[in-house]
């Protein structure tokens, strides 16, 4: 894997453990979190049947909800007092088709504002770059403005 970092924080990823315990998601996908840091978390998946689609490789799907909860966990590690993020916009070019193995994302920030960020996503195989993408995630409070009528 060309994924690696001395600088991951282990406070950091047990925090970004601790979060992705409450995902449904997550837990249905078997995504685990490697490294994180500030602006860059590292998901694993291991490739099982229920990842893949009709053709025997795993479902494009199935990798972009990686590249998107890498995304997120990113955003959310540029300041742990942010109360949400919710992906804006998402695109994904699928590069390879993978039919086994571990599946890598890393998610790095690009740029964060106060409510908007942008984050480039990586997805290996043990081999090579699989899918790329590029997203925009909303930063912020959600709900309903309150408003004077």
């Amino acid at each position: 894997m060309a994924f690696s970092s001395k600088r991951s924080d282990p406070a950091l990823v047990k925090a970004i453990r601790g979060r992705l315990k409450k995902s449904g998601t997550v837990k249905q996908m078997g995504f685990t979190v490697e490294e994180a840091e500030p602006g860059r978390v590292l998901l694993k998946m291991l490739v099982k049947p229920h990842h893949k689609q009709v053709h025997g490789v795993v479902h494009g799907g199935v990798l972009a909800a990686l590249a998107d909860t890498a995304g997120g966990m990113a955003t959310h590690t540029t300041g742990l007092d942010t109360p949400r993020s919710a992906t804006i916009e998402m695109k994904i070019n699928y590069l390879e088709a993978v039919d086994k193995g571990i599946i890598m994302a890393e998610g790095r920030v690009v740029r964060r504002g106060r409510h908007i960020a942008v984050v480039d996503c990586d997805v290996r195989d043990d081999r090579r770059l699989v899918a790329k993408a590029l997203m925009t995630f909303y930063v912020g409070p959600f709900g309903e403005k309150k408003t004077d009528r």
